[in-house]
């Protein structure tokens, strides 16, 4: 084989090779689904609205959902969960802030509060640090062991199991954060005292309700968004 032909070989092999990742994006492997992953996010908006009731102004980018400027508070999906796995990559912009919510109920917020008190939100932020608003954080609740996001356009992988009262993230493979709501007697209280902004005793949250994506100013990708529920 010439040079030549090597070199249009391997271009050729890297053409279908790539082809095919990109066409693995938002799809169950046969292992996947034997397993009983539910897939949440086909590559189009199906199933998908804001929590104003409308269509998303925001198209599909690079495969994944931006929830920035689609015209709401976030991005739902239309089944409420119970206990379940929730598997999903993500990528941050630059100063971006965004999240995660599970039981959130987003169409029906509390007088006078926005509906980011409506359920118990993920943190995704671009911070270095490891306080109660940094990524894996369950936001101004429970902080995470350490930051373990990559930087700035590479993608992540998390996992955020909801079991009864137990919670539970893991970013990157690794177990950053996990919580007994049980534990959670007192609205504005943590479990050790110290103060948090929700007038809510988390022990008596409802431990079901939706999934949904943050826009907070700042665009953020989410893909691969998959879900098993738990018996």
């Amino acid at each position: 084989m010439t040079a030549r032909s090597v070199c249009l070989f391997v271009l050729g092999f890297t053409l279908v090779t790539g082809s095919r990742l990109l066409a693995s994006d938002n799809v169950l492997t046969p292992e996947q689904k034997k397993e009983g992953w539910i897939l949440l996010f086909d590559g189009t908006l199906k199933g998908w609205t804001t929590n104003t009731k409308k269509e998303s102004k925001t198209p599909v980018e690079e495969n994944a959902i931006n929830p920035h400027k689609s015209g709401g508070y976030m991005m739902i999906h239309e089944n409420d969960w119970k206990d379940f796995i929730l598997a999903l990559d993500f990528k941050i912009s630059p100063k971006c802030n965004s999240g995660i919510f599970i039981r959130t109920f987003p169409l029906e917020p509390r007088p006078g509060k926005d509906v980011g008190f409506n359920g118990i939100e993920i943190a995704i932020d671009d911070t270095t640090s490891a306080g109660t608003h940094d990524t894996g954080a369950i936001y101004d609740l429970v902080p995470p062991k350490k930051n373990a996001m990559k930087p700035v356009g590479e993608w992540n992988h998390m996992e955020i199991t909801a079991k009864g009262a137990h919670l539970s993230v893991n970013l990157n493979g690794e177990e950053v954060t996990a919580a007994d709501l049980d534990q959670w007697t007192k609205k504005n209280t943590r479990p050790d005292g110290s103060h948090h902004k929700f007038d809510i005793a988390f022990k008596d949250h409802p431990r079901h309700g939706y999934i949904g994506l943050q826009d907070h100013g700042s665009p953020c990708w989410f893909k691969n968004i998959r879900l098993k529920v738990l018996e």
